[in-house]
């Protein structure tokens, strides 16, 4: 699985303590809700704002705990 990530996910993944493994997780395993521009996945305690760009590719565009 390839992740594109924005800079904004990284400040986010700081802040939230979320890896890229949890993130590849929440989008193999978790609850996929689409949006505008992409999906939402939601596992777990966190969700992850996530675009396909390609096979097994995914631009994350921000991550974040459910509160």
């Amino acid at each position: 699985m390839i992740l594109k990530i924005t800079e904004h996910t990284k400040f986010k993944m700081y802040e939230e303590g979320i890896t890229e493994d949890m993130i590849k997780e929440a989008i193999k395993k978790g609850s996929k809700f689409k949006q505008t521009n992409g999906f939402l996945a939601v596992y777990k305690y966190y969700s992850i704002a996530y675009k396909i760009i390609g096979k097994d590719a995914y631009k994350i565009k921000t991550v974040y705990i459910n509160r």
